[in-house]
């Protein structure tokens, strides 16, 4: 069996059906049928059709699809046009009107916002609980629980969820479950490995990893896959053919870059946690996160996410200083998104601030002074000078 680099870039090559080297970009809306009425019909009603009309398939997103599904252990997977095309298409294809959601306070703030405004007025109960508090989600459960959605790490404050309980609690109570991977990655975590049915993933992030193109995947069995790509092609949120091309130069390199990142951000972590300036550092690859051990144990790299929070005689001073930082800093961007090579560092508060309310920022651990880093590829030399210059004024 190959090894996880080698199917990064040979996996589903049978999808190119020219001699290239490189997958070209399939730059067509639809195919030729040909003169086999059969065939037409066949191209027309399979799932994931690649060669029929761009809505059903694209050959190279049948690539990506082969990749992925390898890498998160499913026997499938399906690209979207973006993170929260996967994840609100999915959510779709399994709760209706009248159905009840558990899931977790900390999420990505378009996730929430779908629970919020979408969800929730569509007739779907969510019932929010603590992600470290394993007891929470089985107590939350209901007698029309369709589904437990969780994330882990968590954005921005970097806790986790318990993989394996929420995977047996979910065998165990026939209820679904999903997971937001896109923070760790497949090279860092497999929640399949857990018993999780349905993994979802910004591709925006580490998967695409340069900061070009927006896409989302889901991965899981071929039953629920279909089950979604029926929905999918109802709500229309195709993967663009020169996205989907980006993607799959971007995943060649994915092992390589995630494992730079790990090591940076670990150091990085090590370094600020010195720092006078620095109240807090939420890195799971520290053993002063509160679920170090967790981590240890469900995860084979620390991701490069790291959340800290900065000193301040008052919160409104924390503030003052986390932006005096951001201002200050000269390789980390003040800039949405995470995951690609180059370094970014923004304010959760400000960002999110007008999609969630105090008590759902506080439920979140976001504070006026946190700020969230998505470390980079750069020399980790570089990395810290740059924070050693821009802490020496706080």
């Amino acid at each position: 069996m190959a090894k996880l680099e080698t199917n990064l870039i040979h996996e589903g090559e049978h999808f190119n059906p020219t001699r290239s080297v490189v997958t070209p970009i399939f730059q067509s809306a639809t195919y030729h049928a040909g003169n086999d009425p059969e065939a037409y019909i066949t191209a027309a009603t399979s799932p994931k059709y690649p060669e029929f009309y761009h809505r059903h398939g694209n050959p190279t997103n049948s690539q990506i699809a082969a990749i992925l599904a390898k890498l998160e252990k499913t026997e499938d997977a399906l690209v979207f046009a973006t993170g929260m095309a996967a994840i609100s298409t999915s959510i779709l294809s399994i709760v209706k009107p009248g159905d009840h959601i558990v899931t977790q306070h900390s999420l990505y703030s378009g996730t929430s916002l779908f629970f919020k405004e979408f969800l929730i007025p569509f007739g779907v109960q969510v019932t929010q609980v603590e992600q470290t508090d394993n007891e929470a989600f089985r107590a939350a459960i209901q007698e029309h629980t369709k589904l437990i959605y969780i994330e882990t790490p968590s954005n921005p404050n970097l806790a986790l969820t318990d993989l394996a309980y929420i995977g047996a609690l979910g065998k165990e109570k026939g209820i679904l479950t999903v997971v937001d991977n896109t923070f760790a990655s497949p090279i860092n975590q497999t929640p399949a490995d857990f018993g999780v049915d349905i993994i979802v993933h910004s591709a925006t992030k580490y998967l695409g990893g340069h900061s070009d193109l927006t896409a989302g995947v889901v991965c899981a069995d071929t039953k629920w896959i279909e089950t979604i790509w029926r929905r999918s092609i109802i709500l229309g949120a195709s993967l663009s053919p020169f996205d989907s091309w980006l993607l799959l130069r971007g995943l060649k390199t994915l092992s390589l870059r995630v494992q730079q990142i790990n090591r940076n951000a670990q150091q990085l972590a090590e370094w600020l946690e010195k720092q006078p300036a620095i109240a807090k550092v939420n890195y799971i690859g520290l053993p002063s996160h509160p679920q170090h051990s967790l981590a240890q144990r469900q995860l084979r790299g620390f991701t490069g996410m790291i959340s800290i929070e900065v000193k301040g005689q008052d919160e409104e001073n924390a503030f003052q200083n986390a932006q005096k930082l951001i201002n200050a800093l000269q390789l980390f961007a003040n800039a949405a998104s995470l995951g690609g090579v180059e370094s970014l560092i923004v304010h959760p508060a400000s960002m999110w601030g007008s999609h969630h309310s105090d008590d759902q920022k506080k439920a979140s651990g976001i504070t006026k002074g946190m700020l969230r880093i998505s470390v980079g590829i750069e020399h980790i030399t570089d990395l810290i000078a740059d924070f050693e210059q821009a802490t020496q004024n706080l």
